[in-house]
C-alpha cells in the first residue's frame, strides 16, 4: 500500500539522530553469558512473584516468577542453568529482585504449542502466556492493550524509533517486515479490526518500502521530529485524532504497538516463543564496535560491551535505553530487562556534563513541549520540596517524560528529574 504522509504536530526537538554510527550493523545473535541475573520487574505495574528456587535447574522459556495481579507480565528463564541465588539488588531502576542462573551448557528450551490460525481469545491468551511486554519502552503489559474496555477501530504500529542513537527496530524492520507485519495481523485480529497503520520516520526510506509491500498496512511517513514516537503524537499525526489528558488511545479508537511487540507475538504465536530475548543497540563514539544484537534478558551490561569489542576511549557517560529517556549507569555490574532497547557508550563531545545554571525564564522548554506543559513550573515548585504545586501548575501527571525540555535548556537544569521526583513524590503521598 502506497504510503502517505503524516500531520504536523506541535512541539518537539530537532537533535542529531547519530544512527548512522549503528544503522549498517546488521543483527547478529550475542553468545549466551555463563551467568544471567533476572529482574522480575520486567513490565510496568507489580513486579512477578518468584516461583523457583535456588539450586532448581531451569530452561531457557521457562516460568520463574509469575505475574502478580492485571498489571504484571510473567518472568522467564533466559539460558538453561542452575538458578544459584535470588536476591534484592539495588540499580539503575532502583531496588529490584533478582533471580541468578549459571548456564549448564545444554540450551535446553522449554516453550508453548505453536498455534494454527488462532481465534482471537487463543491470541490473547498466548500474549498473556509468553509475558510480552511494549518494547518500546513502557514495558506495559501487551495483554492488557490487547484487551480494552471500549471497541477500537484500527492498531497503529510504531515504527518511528525517534530517539538517537537507537537501530534496534530499524534493523527489524528492515529484516523481519514479513514476521512484523504477521504479528501486527494477530494483534489486530486480537483486537477484532481489520485496519492496520504503520508510522515510520521519514529518515528511514527503506524500511518505508518494505511495509509498502503489504496491502492490508497503511504505511504514513512521519516527519523526522522528536518525540514522534510517543503515543499520543503518534495517534494523532497518523490519524488525525487527540487523545485528551488522562484519556487512553483506546478511548479514540486506536490501540498503538511497537513494531519489536509485534515481533514477540508473531514468535510466540507461529513458534511458541515467550518473551525472553530482544534485539538492541549498541552505539557510541565510545564504543569499538557499534551493533545491533539478540540479547537475552537479564545479560551483564559487560558482556555485551565485550563482545562489542569494549571501549575506543573512555566514555563520559553509558546509558541503558537511548539518550532522551534511558537512564545513566554508574558502571556496567547492571542487567537488561525485556524493555532494555540501547546501551549507549557516549564520548566527552557526546554527552551533556555541563553544570546546571538558575532558570533564565526563556520559556524554550515550553515551547517544545508536544504536551502544552510548564516544566518550568515543576522544576521550580520541585526544588522548594513543593510537589503538590509542582503537579499543579506544570501538569506534571501529563508528561510523558520525552525529555524535550531538558535536551532544549539553555541553562542545563534537570527538569526531568524533577518531573520523575514530583510524580514519585505524589505516587508515594497516595
Amino acid at each position: 500500500m502506497k504510503a502517505v504522509k503524516g500531520k504536523y504536530y506541535f512541539g518537539g526537538v530537532h537533535p542529531h539522530d547519530m544512527k548512522n554510527i549503528a544503522k549498517d550493523a546488521a543483527l547478529e545473535v550475542l553468545p549466551d553469558a555463563e551467568a544471567v541475573a533476572i529482574s522480575t520487574s520486567q513490565s510496568l505495574g507489580k513486579p512477578a512473584l518468584p516461583v523457583v528456587e535456588v539450586g532448581a535447574e531451569v530452561k531457557a522459556g521457562q516460568v520463574i516468577a509469575k505475574a502478580d495481579g492485571l498489571i504484571s507480565s510473567d518472568v522467564f528463564a533466559s539460558i538453561s542453568g542452575t538458578v544459584t541465588e535470588i536476591k534484592e539488588v539495588v540499580g539503575a531502576n532502583g531496588a529490584e529482585k533478582y533471580i541468578f542462573i549459571k548456564a549448564n551448557g545444554k540450551n535446553e528450551t522449554s516453550f508453548l504449542p505453536p498455534l494454527s490460525d488462532p481465534s482471537a481469545e487463543e491470541i490473547k491468551d498466548r500474549i498473556k502466556d509468553a509475558g510480552i511486554v511494549g518494547l518500546g519502552g513502557a514495558g506495559f503489559p501487551t495483554a492488557v492493550k490487547v484487551a480494552p474496555k471500549t471497541p477500537v477501530e484500527a492498531l497503529i504500529v510504531n515504527g518511528a524509533e525517534c530517539e538517537p542513537y537507537l537501530t534496534c527496530d530499524y534493523r527489524l524492520m528492515l529484516e523481519k517486515a514479513e514476521e512484523i507485519a504477521k504479528g501486527a495481523r494477530y494483534i489486530a485480529k486480537a483486537l477484532g479490526v481489520t485496519k492496520i497503520i504503520i508510522g515510520i520516520e521519514a529518515n528511514k526510506p527503506d524500511c518505508i518500502a518494505e511495509f509498502e509491500k503489504f496491502d492490508d498496512i497503511q504505511p504514513v511517513i512521519l516527519k523526522k521530529q522528536y518525540p514522534m514516537g510517543g503515543e499520543k503524537q503518534l495517534i494523532y499525526v497518523t490519524t488525525g485524532r487527540k487523545v485528551g489528558i488522562g484519556k487512553l488511545p483506546a478511548d479514540v479508537g486506536v490501540v498503538v504497538q511497537n513494531v519489536a511487540t509485534c515481533y514477540a507475538v508473531y514468535e510466540a504465536v507461529e513458534n511458541g516463543k515467550p518473551l525472553y530475548e530482544r534485539v538492541l543497540t549498541v552505539s557510541g563514539k565510545a564504543v569499538s564496535q557499534p551493533k545491533n544484537l539478540w540479547v537475552k534478558v537479564g545479560t551483564p551490561v559487560k558482556a555485551i560491551v565485550d563482545y562489542c569489542g569494549g571501549e575506543s576511549v573512555t566514555p563520559k557517560k553509558v546509558v541503558q535505553g537511548g539518550p532522551m529517556t534511558g537512564v545513566a549507569i554508574a558502571s556496567y555490574d547492571e542487567y537488561t530487562h525485556k524493555t532494555t532497547s540501547g546501551i549507549l557508550l557516549m564520548s566527552a563531545e557526546e554527552a551533556a556534563a555541563d553544570e546546571p545554571t538558575p532558570c533564565l525564564n526563556c520559556g524554550k522548554c515550553a515551547d517544545v513541549c508536544p504536551m502544552h506543559l510548564m516544566p518550568m513550573n515543576t522544576a521550580f515548585y520541585a526544588s522548594a520540596g513543593d510537589f503538590d504545586a509542582a503537579a499543579k501548575y506544570g501538569q506534571t501527571a501529563a508528561c510523558i517524560e520525552c525529555g524535550a525540555c531538558e535536551y532544549i535548556c539553555p541553562a542545563k537544569r534537570p527538569l526531568i528529574q524533577a518531573i520523575r521526583k514530583t510524580k514519585a513524590a505524589l505516587r508515594n503521598k497516595k
